[in-house]
């Protein structure tokens, strides 16, 4: 267990720094632009900015693809067994997204209620009556994102570039078949209830209210099965 602490207190302690300096450069050019914008037109309220959290995203969507190229490597060849690097990886995946979550969390709310025209991720989903939802939903959702990006990054590993390419194609491909049998084969009634069960999986109900559950819940799932598979491929990785 003290090897697993120590891989942890590294993995968490090297990601720490940098989310600061990805938010001292984004809300630079924020305030920037607000100042632009105030001088031009008169009021910061005219910046033409949303959704903020999308720059995060791409932000540990490299962080996911990082997570495994940059350490994996280095921590093999000083004796931690995949099993370690995996829960830290993890660990390191849940320590930021909770940190940027929060950070996003406040910052969307705060912009909003000063810049009224300012919608968050959040917000202009489900609206800003549940701070804590928001966090949460913020949370779990860049974790899937590290998730989906570090599965991705483990398999190219492991089949190579050119292969990946081919299985690029044919998942692609396959998401074409499936978007024109639900367009073209299937009823109009079943299509309906496929959306259906999609909105209530995010937390839409059938009657007009918002469950927030619903979608912690289906994040969660899909988190599972990807660190499932993300297990199971780094298991079989070797050190190339």
């Amino acid at each position: 267990m003290k090897k697993l602490k120590t891989i942890i207190q590294y993995e968490c302690t090297t990601s720490f720094k940098y989310i600061w300096y990805f938010y001292a450069i984004q809300y630079a050019v924020v305030a920037l632009s607000c100042i632009i914008i105030a001088i031009a037109v008169g009021s910061p309220e005219k910046v033409g900015m949303n959704c903020l959290e999308i720059n995060t995203v791409i932000y540990i969507s490299i962080l996911g693809v990082l997570g495994f190229k940059e350490d994996f490597k280095m921590l093999i060849q000083n004796g931690f067994t995949r099993k370690y690097i995996f829960l830290a990886t993890i660990s390191m995946f849940a320590f930021t997204s909770a940190i940027m979550g929060f950070v996003d969390t406040v910052a969307g709310n705060l912009l909003h209620y000063f810049i009224r025209d300012y919608s968050s991720l959040f917000g202009s989903i489900y609206g800003y009556n549940n701070i804590f939802a928001n966090w949460l939903w913020l949370f779990l959702f860049y974790m899937l994102i590290c998730s989906l990006f570090y599965i991705g990054v483990l398999v190219i590993n492991k089949i190579g570039k050119i292969s990946s390419i081919y299985l690029g194609v044919v998942l692609g491909g396959i998401a074409l078949l499936a978007v024109a049998v639900f367009r073209y084969v299937i009823s109009d009634e079943i299509a309906q209830n496929l959306m259906k069960l999609a909105a209530k999986a995010m937390g839409f109900m059938s009657n007009g209210t918002i469950n927030y559950f619903f979608p912690m819940v289906t994040f969660l799932l899909i988190m599972t099965v990807l660190g499932l598979g993300s297990y199971m491929v780094m298991r079989r990785t070797e050190l190339k």
